[in-house]
């Protein structure tokens, strides 16, 4: 019997997890143990809470969907946002490391500063702007140290950025302004890569478990997840606009009245990288190893379905909302 312990199910990772889980065969499931874990059920920012749950359920597999994600919030809150991003996954990490489990944790482009010209190298030096990107540095460090002291186990920490699912986003809070007014504007002059939810929650467990539910070894480490491409919160916007309005919603504003602004004419209260593009060359290997073959001809085949374009997640995305009158 397997058993997961999933963080932070009442999040858009932690939902796209529960609704993964939920699609399986129920066959598959019957070896497997899954407990999910909210604010009601656990205090992140309580170290003796985090121990309790993780001694009485005994994990084979951590899942840590949860995080502080109040970017601007965490400016006033940086007790309660280390607690949560950087001490809550230590005590995971310790568990894991120390009792032979496996321990997948998200982390984010906020920890760069978004200087740098192209794409973001895992082993790239971490200099975030705000709280909140120094709190996730921060929990990274601590997962790193915490299995380089421990006995056994495996880890993957999965950067990500601009994630988006079942719950409050950019592209909903767009989509909601487009239905109120006729003209908007948005940031054009910050990259990066928008992220699907259940993408991502199906590319991490692609990762540690097999097609029968059982863990998989995998190297241990830092690895960038998101789709492949890249664009602006700008195209974004654009692109999140049209889907709707191919999808029959009407809508008062159109991707033309989507005026381009600069960032400084947008000013909030942390700073946000102005480049989260990051490389997932080391994620794509990893994955297809996994996957028992590692030759090129299988490498071009899979390629594609296991990183699909950011755009074509997008607009599947506004289509679902469309179908479900949630525009």
């Amino acid at each position: 019997m397997i058993k997961i312990l999933l963080f932070g199910k009442d999040g858009q990772l932690g939902k796209a997890f529960q609704k993964h889980f939920a699609s399986l065969n129920v066959n598959l499931l019957s070896n497997t143990q899954i407990q999910y874990v909210g604010r009601a059920q656990c205090d992140l920012s309580d170290d003796a809470s985090i121990d309790e749950l993780l001694s009485q359920f005994q994990p084979h597999l951590i899942i840590n969907a949860a995080a502080y994600t109040a970017v601007d919030k965490a400016e006033t809150e940086s007790e309660l946002a280390f607690a949560i991003n950087a001490k809550a996954p230590e005590r995971m990490a310790l568990y894991a490391a120390n009792n032979n489990a496996t321990f997948l944790h998200y982390s984010t482009d906020y920890v760069f500063d978004g200087e740098k010209y192209g794409f973001y190298l895992e082993g790239d030096m971490r200099n975030p702007l705000g709280v909140y990107g120094k709190s996730k540095a921060s929990g990274e460090e601590a997962v790193v140290r915490a299995f380089a002291a421990g006995t056994g186990g495996q880890y993957a920490i999965f950067r990500t950025s601009w994630v988006y699912g079942d719950g409050g986003n950019f592209i909903r809070t767009i989509l909601r302004l487009a239905k109120e007014r006729a003209e908007l504007g948005i940031i054009h002059d910050q990259y990066g890569v928008p992220t699907s939810a259940d993408w991502l929650a199906k590319m991490s467990l692609n990762l540690a478990l097999s097609g029968q539910l059982e863990l998989k070894k995998f190297p241990s480490g830092i690895y960038h997840a998101v789709p492949s491409g890249e664009t602006s919160w700008h195209g974004l916007a654009c692109l999140a606009v049209q889907s709707a309005l191919d999808a029959g919603v009407e809508l008062k504003a159109k991707p033309a009245a989507i005026r381009p602004i600069l960032a400084v004419d947008y000013p909030l209260p942390a700073p946000r990288p102005m480049n989260s593009r990051m490389e997932t060359a080391k994620l794509r290997h990893a994955l297809v190893m996994s996957l028992g073959d590692s030759s090129d001809s299988y490498n071009d085949q899979t390629i594609n379905s296991l990183f699909p374009r950011w755009d074509l997640l997008v607009q599947k995305y506004v289509a679902e909302l469309a179908a479900k009158n949630l525009i």
